[in-house]
């Protein structure tokens, strides 16, 4: 087996729904660096509940894998595309992944939370204000949401767990 590849980069790999899995096992089978990482999660059907593995990001698998070596990658089974920018696949910083990777390998509880910054629009997908789309003003262990009539340039402001909200 020869060494990895020095044109190689991580990329990610935009799954069909709950494909993630499959679209790793193909690429591993067919010889790539994959790293899918996962969190454990309760599943609740009519008549049980069970802890399940679910992927920490879904929709998204990751490779390391020269442009060239592309074709192959998305011929995989519910492989949609490569994420990138104008149709150019975008590499993924190497210590993005490996703190991912060292975090996913400890014995700490991490739980998956989007990536939204201080006045983005999002939307409370949880609790009493579900649906509700306002203004983050300050995230923490919990946010503030504003809701406002802009027109009369009046709002309110009220706080809300940052788990339950999600970029609009």
């Amino acid at each position: 087996m020869r060494g990895p590849d020095p044109a190689a980069a991580w990329f990610a790999i935009w799954t069909r729904s709950r494909h993630e899995q499959v679209v790793r096992q193909q690429l591993e089978q067919k010889g790539f660096d994959v790293f899918l990482p996962t969190v454990m999660k309760w599943s609740r059907w009519k008549d049980r509940k069970k802890q399940v593995e679910w992927p920490l990001f879904p929709g998204y698998c990751f490779a390391r894998f020269a442009l060239d070596q592309r074709v192959p990658v998305l011929k995989c089974t519910g492989a949609v595309s490569i994420v990138g920018f104008n149709n150019v696949p975008a590499p993924i910083p190497e210590e993005e992944l490996s703190g991912i990777r060292q975090l996913v390998e400890s014995d700490l509880q991490y739980d998956p939370c989007p990536l939204i910054h201080e006045g983005d629009k999002v939307e409370v997908t949880h609790g009493p204000l579900k649906g509700v789309v306002g203004r983050l003003v300050r995230k923490g262990s919990h946010a503030r949401l504003i809701l406002a009539v802009d027109l009369i340039g009046q709002g309110v402001s009220v706080e809300v767990d940052a788990a339950d909200v999600r970029r609009y």
